[in-house]
This record gives C-alpha cells, sequence and structure tokens, in this order.
C-alpha cells in the first residue's frame, strides 16, 4: 500500500522539528514528509506580506503536500498546526483518511487561537516564560532547549488572530488519534466536555481515539520513538 504520511509542527518551528521522529518511520516502512509552513520559511520574518499569512495559507500548503495518488494520507499536525489542518479536512475530507493531533485538537467553527493578538508577529520569546511555567517544555534537554531557541521563527500574526470558517460536517467523521501529552485522555475528555475552547470541538467528532504519551507539548524532541510508533500505527490502520 502507498501510504503517505505527513508532519506539521506547530507554532515557531519549520520542518526540522520532525527529525528525531524520521528514523522511526523509517524503521517502520513509512516515507513522511515535514512541512514548513508559510510564514516560517527563510526570510518571511523580514517581510511585511509574510506577517499576513492566514490559516488558509497554511492549509493551502498543506493541500498541495497532499499525494491524490496515494492509496492511504495521514496528517500529523501538531500544536497551532490543527488551525490549517482543520480547514484541510473541513474543504477536502476525502483527501485526509487519518488525522493524528499531537496535544492538540481541531479547531471549532470560528475559532481562532487568540483573536486578541494585534501583533504582526508572535514570538517565542515573548511566550518562553509562560511555556516553561505550564510545564511546555517538560522532558526536554538542556541541548533541545538550546536548539529549539536556535530554530524557532516568529508565527505570523494573521495565523494567531483569525478565525477559521467550517462549513462541511464531514470532518467530523475524519477519523484520528489525538496524542495527549500535557494532559492524560481523561483530562482531555473531561476538559473537552466542559467546554474548554482548545478543546471544545473534540466532542463533535466521532472518529477519534485517544492515546497516552506522558511528557510535555513537544513529544517530537521529548519521545520521538514512542510518538513514531503512535503516528505508523495510524498510517497502517492498526
Amino acid at each position: 500500500m502507498n501510504t503517505q504520511v505527513i508532519l506539521v509542527p506547530g507554532f515557531w518551528l519549520g520542518a526540522r522539528a520532525w527529525d528525531e521522529v524520521m528514523p522511526g518511520l523509517r524503521e517502520r516502512g513509512l516515507a513522511a514528509t515535514a512541512l514548513t509552513l508559510p510564514g516560517r520559511r527563510p526570510g518571511d520574518a523580514d517581510s511585511e506580506l509574510a506577517a499576513r499569512t492566514s490559516p488558509q495559507d497554511q492549509a493551502e500548503s498543506i493541500l498541495t503536500a497532499l499525494d491524490r495518488e496515494a492509496d492511504r494520507r495521514v496528517l500529523v499536525v501538531h500544536s497551532g498546526a490543527a488551525i490549517p489542518g482543520t480547514l484541510v479536512i473541513d474543504q477536502h475530507p476525502e483527501l485526509v483518511d487519518h488525522v493524528v493531533w499531537v496535544d492538540t485538537a481541531p479547531s471549532s467553527p470560528e475559532g481562532a487561537m487568540n483573536a486578541e493578538f494585534t501583533g504582526d508577529w508572535l514570538h517565542l520569546e515573548d511566550a518562553w516564560d509562560e511555556e516553561v511555567e505550564q510545564g511546555s517544555m517538560r522532558d526536554l534537554t538542556e541541548e533541545q532547549l538550546t536548539a529549539f531557541r536556535e530554530q524557532a521563527v516568529p508565527e505570523p500574526g494573521a495565523v494567531v488572530r483569525t478565525p477559521v470558517h467550517l462549513g462541511d460536517e464531514r470532518r467530523l467523521s475524519v477519523p484520528g488519534t489525538v496524542v495527549c501529552t500535557s494532559f492524560t485522555a481523561d483530562q482531555y475528555r473531561e476538559y473537552a466536555g466542559q467546554g474548554v475552547p482548545f478543546l471544545a470541538a473534540l466532542t463533535d467528532h466521532t472518529a477519534l481515539e485517544y492515546v497516552d504519551l506522558p511528557t510535555g507539548h513537544w513529544p517530537m524532541w521529548s519521545r520521538p520513538e514512542e510518538l513514531a510508533e503512535i503516528i505508523a500505527e495510524a498510517a497502517t490502520g492498526r
């Protein structure tokens, strides 16, 4: 079977974020493609136009990468990449056979990461202290933390604040795996049931399974082998 796996990192990072996951996928016979989304490419931070990159622009990048000839297509989205990822399965649910939501969840209609954000760019350094205090960086080594900061680029402000317009309820039945790292699977379900905004849409999706992978928010670095195994299981339909 010709299976395509596309790996999409969350805010601030490009394709290199998946470097430690790739070997585990190759060992399992899977060829994966890691994307660097528009707005995070070399030179984008110096471009006024790039600052206006929208979630739709990022979704189009994912759609372009999807292989229409593949027998099975698996989309792996981490954190903020859930925003364009949700647009993809809303606009073309037939092109995605499975979504792996890595410490994230599908967006709700008209949802945005932070609708009140007014800046041109969201910089990692502006959020660093809060990320550390919340345990986001748990299990990352000092070397990995240094690499993280070296690789990080600003996130376009328009991506942060622009709401997603959703209209095709077929997206709700696209099979998915929710990889629960910062919280347990039980907590994910509980918070979704309480209507916590960034998880609320989980209650609408009908074909999700939940997998616990206890670590921080960046399992592609802290637990790459285990994450590769979860992705492989989704890719092979096991």
